[in-house]
């Protein structure tokens, strides 16, 4: 029998209270505060808005609000419900929600854990604009067993978030030297019997086909201009890069395994020249910089004139294949899924919301 089972056994053999965080927690708002007010008041004190990028920091100012344990959540948009935990000095933007704990038996990381699994199903979608205003938020209700119980289950859940935390970081290191390394081995001019070449001496390129993503399934994989979007039973690309060219992500480049279908948002790179290795060459055009040379329009474009024009350093066969097995151990140990420490963060993770969900659902004390 785990820890955790003794002390649920011990304190809580009958079921758990579940209570309202209005109940537990006082729930307020941040004040004003403007993208130039912070730009006037640079300092050290992070301040919190109700985005979720950048762990939902705004800028930093030289004064706080704010000092010791809370959780603020996101109050609208797409986001709605994302909860964060906090700890320091800090200050909150009016449209974001503050949490303080204010039972001496309830563990605020522990309610930022309950939170984040229960917080979304409180979120609003009226109006086309998803909320979770602070009087929905104090009618959430979560589980409270005994402070041992809580303070066992926070434990486990920051191990886990520890452990990806760590891999994370890995991750990131290993995606700058993937990209070092690439560079490094692309651009060396030092090579012996290389030459240069135009991106359009190796490459055809063809703009994929139809406006609209195919939507009546099949075995086929519809690449769209980045990445797969759906599937399809006709296929008009195999085994080769595929560069948006329209759109936010025009001039991103995918590989593409196998038969796939490629729509209009794509531009299918169909391979021409016997002297350039075909991974080789997809490898040279990720180091392509297509989307800053996108025209000026409604929407960023590339066009095949910035596809064709790059110059680059093609050696001998042998040595793009050496080149291609490097690169290839790089790109398996940061992108693929099944592998590497992508594989890794992604089992860590599942294991973390298996226990999350698992060790937050109590039987109900009658």
């Amino acid at each position: 029998m785990s820890k955790l089972e003794k002390l649920i056994e011990e304190l809580c053999p009958e079921g758990v209270e579940y209570k309202k965080i209005g109940d537990v927690c006082s729930i307020t708002r941040g004040r004003v505060m403007s993208k130039d007010y912070i730009k006037e008041n640079v300092g050290e004190y992070p301040v919190y808005s109700s985005q979720t990028e950048n762990n939902g920091e705004l800028g930093c100012i030289s004064t706080y609000d704010f000092e010791g344990e809370y959780l603020t959540w996101t109050t609208d948009g797409a986001n709605a419900g994302s909860v964060f935990y906090r700890n320091g000095k800090f200050s909150v933007t009016n449209v974001c929600g503050l949490i303080k704990i204010k039972e001496l038996t309830v563990s605020t990381r522990f309610v930022y854990y309950a939170l984040s699994i229960v917080a979304k199903n409180y979120v609003s979608s009226g109006m086309g604009n998803p909320k979770l205003m602070s009087n929905v938020m104090s009618r959430v209700i979560i589980p409270v067993p005994p402070l041992p119980v809580q303070e066992e289950i926070v434990r486990i859940l920051d191990n886990f978030t520890e452990l990806t935390a760590e891999l994370t970081a890995e991750l990131t290191a290993r995606k700058k030297q993937y990209e070092y390394y690439m560079n490094m081995l692309l651009k060396d001019n030092t090579k012996e019997n290389a030459r240069m070449m135009h991106i359009g001496d190796i490459y055809d390129f063809k703009y994929g086909t139809g406006n609209t993503i195919p939507t009546d399934g099949g075995n086929y994989p519809v690449y769209g201009s980045n990445g797969i979007v759906g599937t399809h039973y006709e296929y008009n690309s195999e085994n080769s890069p595929v560069i948006g060219h329209i759109g936010a992500y025009a001039g991103i480049v995918n590989w593409a395994e196998g038969k796939h279908f490629v729509t209009y948002n794509g531009v299918i790179c169909k391979h021409k020249n016997l002297d350039v290795n075909y991974k080789f060459a997809y490898y040279l055009l990720l180091i392509q910089d297509f989307g800053s040379k996108s025209k000026n329009s409604s929407q960023p474009f590339v066009s095949y004139d910035v596809i064709k024009e790059p110059e680059v350093l093609i050696p001998p066969l042998p040595e793009q294949q050496h080149i291609v097995d490097i690169l290839d151990r790089f790109d398996s140990l940061c992108n693929d899924i099944t592998t590497g420490i992508p594989a890794e963060i992604e089992g860590r993770q599942k294991q973390h919301e298996y226990y999350r969900d698992k060790l937050l659902t109590f039987k109900e004390l009658t």
